[in-house]
């Protein structure tokens, strides 16, 4: 999840452990901080974009390092709060705030390796968008009423904020599912076979649902809006580039993404320039992670491909009526895929 989103979640932890036992603004503030700390990650440089969008979520977000941390954690808090004869409780409220942390970007489609060191398996559950409004809201909005109050009773505020962003994300879940069973009949009725699919929250929302289907075709793209008339899906087939993906399968680069997408990935050759984008993660023609891995020169003597240092291009949208788009399709007044749309405008 966001910065804003993890600092809201670290407070209102830590106010749900400590308020009774310390002032409300140290418990605050403690959650707060530590709730951001496993996201520092971003801050390394591991060479390459891939690298550096694979390596994140890593040994900072493995529930076991956090657990092994946490004592230390919790003596720095209890000394800078001259608290140290609560340094249990302390402990606690560290703890829970740092695992928490990792458990709700599981919760996004992105990929936490919290399993490490015993697996590198990247969990994304898909079920909430990595910014939500509706699920930070609640958050602020209790935390910052219990602290304006200063009163013990206005920890039921924090209480409440904590709640009803968790019914949030158990909503999240049960429409993820719900979706998933309309997709399955849908790609049936339109006689797509699909080899593995996936349902993920569309941006900001929990209304917009995005499907993607990996198919022997390449793969499948369908939206549905809970606003939407009817229950059926229309999906728009694409090529993933399996002829390309076949050429360069064998580069370290490729794999990790191949790998880190659970193989929801595209390949595409534009201008002698070899890419691959992560599937999960954006809308049909637009990827947030797209990679430029290759270049390839064809003449009557060769067919060369060489490997490049990967770069990340950022795509033009300054013209870009994809906002429009999404709010139509969110409203459910139109079932046309961004690309379709974006070929009459």
């Amino acid at each position: 999840m966001d910065s804003l989103s993890q600092i809201a979640l670290g407070a209102a932890v830590g106010v749900a452990v400590m308020g009774r036992k310390t002032a409300l603004w140290k418990a605050a503030v403690m959650g707060a901080v530590v709730g951001t700390l496993p996201d520092l990650d971003v801050l390394i440089n591991h060479g390459d974009p891939i690298r550096d969008m694979t390596l994140h979520r890593t040994e900072s977000h493995a529930l076991f390092y956090l657990t092994l941390v946490a004592p230390l954690f919790a003596w720095i808090t209890a000394k800078l709060a001259r608290e140290m004869q609560l340094f249990r409780h302390w402990w606690l409220a560290v703890w829970l705030v740092l695992i928490t942390h990792p458990l709700l970007d599981t919760m996004t489609i992105y990929g936490t390796q919290l399993a490490l060191p015993f697996s590198d398996y990247p969990f994304g559950i898909g079920s909430v968008f990595v910014i939500d409004p509706l699920y930070t809201l609640p958050l602020l909005i209790g935390t910052g009423i219990a602290l304006a109050r200063k009163e013990l009773r206005g920890l039921r505020w924090n209480t409440i904020g904590l709640t009803l962003s968790s019914v949030y994300l158990f909503w999240g879940l049960a429409m993820q599912f719900y979706v998933g069973t309309l997709a399955d009949k849908s790609l049936a009725a339109q006689g797509i076979s699909a080899q593995q699919r996936l349902v993920s929250a569309a941006p900001f929302n929990s209304v917009l649902w995005r499907i993607v289907a990996i198919t022997p075709k390449g793969y499948a793209e369908g939206f549905y809006s809970l606003l939407d008339d009817d229950t059926d899906i229309r999906f728009v087939e694409y090529p993933r580039g399996e002829a390309i993906y076949n050429l360069v399968r064998s580069n370290w680069e490729v794999n990790r993404i191949a790998w880190f997408s659970q193989g929801y990935f595209k390949m595409e050759e534009k201008n002698g320039v070899l890419s691959i984008a992560d599937l999960r993660m954006g809308v049909e023609p637009y990827y947030s992670f797209t990679f430029d891995i290759a270049t390839r020169t064809r003449d009557q003597r060769d067919d060369r491909i060489v490997f490049v240092t990967p770069k990340q291009p950022m795509p033009d949208i300054k013209r870009d009526p994809s906002l429009h788009w999404f709010q139509q399709r969110f409203l459910g007044n139109t079932d046309q895929s961004l690309v379709e749309f974006l070929e009459q405008h």
